[in-house]
C-alpha cells in the first residue's frame, strides 16, 4: 500500500490523537464485552508480496496463510469481481474461524463513482455470499477526489445498502475532514445506517486518524513505513483499542499494510502478541511452534 507514503517517516509525528467525543457516545450504547471479537490480518496472501513468509515447498498459499492469521483484508476484489465458485473454493480452504473482508470493486467506487451501480453491486454481493459465515465486513474505498460535493450520491448508496450486510467506508478527500458541516453530515450518515467509519493510519495523511467510530466496529487499516517506528505505533494502538473496549467496543478488525508488504507478517506477529497479553486472548501467533523452513523473524 503506497497511499500516504513519505520519504522521511522519522519526521512524522505519529502520536494518536484523542478519541472523538462522539465515539464515546456511540460506544456507551453497548455493554463492555467480556472479550472483544478481534480479527487481524494482512492485505494479501500471495507469495510474491509476502516474501519469506511461506516455508519452502508451500503448495497452497491461502491454506497456509489462513492457518497463521484469522482474517484477510481482501484487496484483490478491488481489481476484479471473482466468480462465486472462486469464493466457494477459498471458503473451503480456510479454517472455521477465518474471515474475509473484501473490498468493493473500482468499477463501483472509482469508475462509476456510485452512480448506476445497482447491478454490479448485486453481482459482487452475490459472489461474496458464497463465503457464507466466513464473510466479514465489506468495505468501500472512495477515490481521493471524491469529495463532499458528492454527498447526495453517497447518501443514496448508503441508504440503499442491504441493512443486514456489514459495510465500512473509507473517504480520502481532505474536505471530508476539514469541512465541519460535511464532516458532521458524513459521520451522521454512517451512524444512522450502522456503517463503520474506516480509520487509516498512514504517514502522509494524519488527518485520516479522526478517531471517530460510527458503530460498534473499529475497522483500522494500518500502513507501516518500513521504519523502526512501526512497532511503537502498533503499541500505541493497543492502548487506544483498550480504551475503546473499556468504553464498549466489541468488534476490532485491524489490517496491517506496509509500503513493502513483505514485512507485514512481522508487524502483525508483534501486534497479535500484544493483543493476546492485553485482552487475555489466544489468537494464533503466525509461525509460532511451526516446524517450517520459513524465513520470517522478529529479530
Amino acid at each position: 500500500m503506497k497511499f500516504g507514503k513519505v520519504n522521511h517517516p522519522e519526521n512524522i509525528d505519529f502520536t494518536l490523537i484523542e478519541t472523538h467525543i462522539d465515539t464515546f457516545r456511540v460506544l456507551s450504547k453497548n455493554k463492555k464485552p467480556t472479550q472483544p471479537n478481534i480479527f487481524v490480518g494482512c492485505a494479501k496472501w500471495n507469495k510474491a508480496d509476502l516474501k519469506g513468509f511461506y516455508p519452502r515447498g508451500t503448495k497452497d498459499e491461502l491454506e497456509y496463510y489462513s492457518k497463521q492469521f484469522n482474517s484477510i483484508e481482501l484487496n484483490a476484489t478491488f481489481y476484479r469481481n471473482f466468480s462465486a465458485q472462486q469464493f466457494e473454493t477459498w471458503r473451503s480452504k480456510t479454517p472455521n474461524n477465518f474471515k474475509f473482508f473484501p473490498k468493493l470493486g473500482q468499477e463501483i467506487s472509482h469508475w462509476k463513482r456510485l452512480k448506476g451501480v445497482e447491478e454490479v453491486v448485486n453481482s459482487y454481493l452475490y459472489n461474496f455470499s458464497y463465503l457464507q459465515e466466513k464473510l466479514g465486513t465489506i468495505f468501500l474505498q472512495l477515490h481521493a477526489n471524491y469529495g463532499p460535493k458528492n454527498f447526495d450520491t453517497l447518501q443514496n448508496f448508503v441508504e440503499s445498502w442491504p441493512k443486514k450486510t456489514p459495510l465500512a467506508i473509507e473517504v480520502r478527500h481532505k474536505h471530508w475532514f476539514t469541512d465541519k458541516e460535511a464532516n458532521k453530515d458524513y459521520y451522521q450518515l454512517l451512524e444512522d445506517n450502522n456503517i463503520a467509519n474506516v480509520l487509516v493510519d498512514t504517514a502522509g495523511r494524519r488527518d485520516m486518524m479522526h478517531m471517530r467510530l460510527t458503530n460498534n466496529e473499529a475497522f483500522v487499516r494500518y500502513v507501516g513505513a518500513n521504519h523502526s517506528s512501526d512497532y511503537d505505533r502498533l503499541d500505541d494502538w493497543i492502548v487506544k483499542l483498550k480504551e475503546w473496549v473499556d468504553a464498549g467496543l466489541e468488534n476490532i478488525h485491524f489490517f496491517i499494510h506496509q509500503n513493502l508488504e513483505k514485512e507485514s507478517p512481522l508487524l502483525a506477529t508483534h501486534f497479535i502478541k500484544n493483543l493476546n497479553n492485553e485482552f487475555s486472548l489466544d489468537l494464533k501467533i503466525p509461525n509460532e511452534n511451526s516446524n517450517t523452513n520459513g524465513q520470517i523473524s522478529l529479530l
